[in-house]
């Protein structure tokens, strides 16, 4: 099973994921995936639509909308991480036992690596 079984494009999966980490405003949401406000919105729409996820304004500042995953989102979002670990497990699978491992141990890295520089780069705002 791939994304597109799932019927999610890249960028809904990224979305996904980053909703998996709390409730976000579209601006955040804009930062973090590196898009546009007006792309965030035409991602969220398609997956409100679908019961993924769930908007809401915020009571203080009713401009502000928080985006929030919704319990079918959340087993979407399994299925779709499934699905990518499948694909990678199966594209190692062409290298031999040590070079797979490496290989996976160096994907770990490098995601250990983004984390921290996202990380630094929020806290330096």
């Amino acid at each position: 099973m791939a994304l597109g079984d799932l019927d999610l494009s890249p960028s809904q999966y990224r979305l996904l994921l980053f909703l998996s980490e709390g409730n976000a405003a579209a601006s955040a949401v804009a930062g973090r995936l590196a898009v546009s406000r007006p792309s965030v919105t035409a991602l969220a729409d398609g997956l409100e639509k679908r019961g993924l996820l769930h908007r809401r304004a915020d009571p203080s500042d009713r401009r502000i909308v928080a985006h929030e995953l919704t319990g079918a989102g959340r087993r979407v979002l399994a299925r779709a991480d499934s699905a990518v670990a499948d694909q990678i497990t199966g594209i190692a699978a062409h290298l031999d036992l040590d070079q797979a491992t490496r290989a996976l141990e160096g994907l770990a890295l490098w995601n250990e690596a983004l984390i921290r520089a996202r990380d630094r780069r929020e806290v330096s705002k």
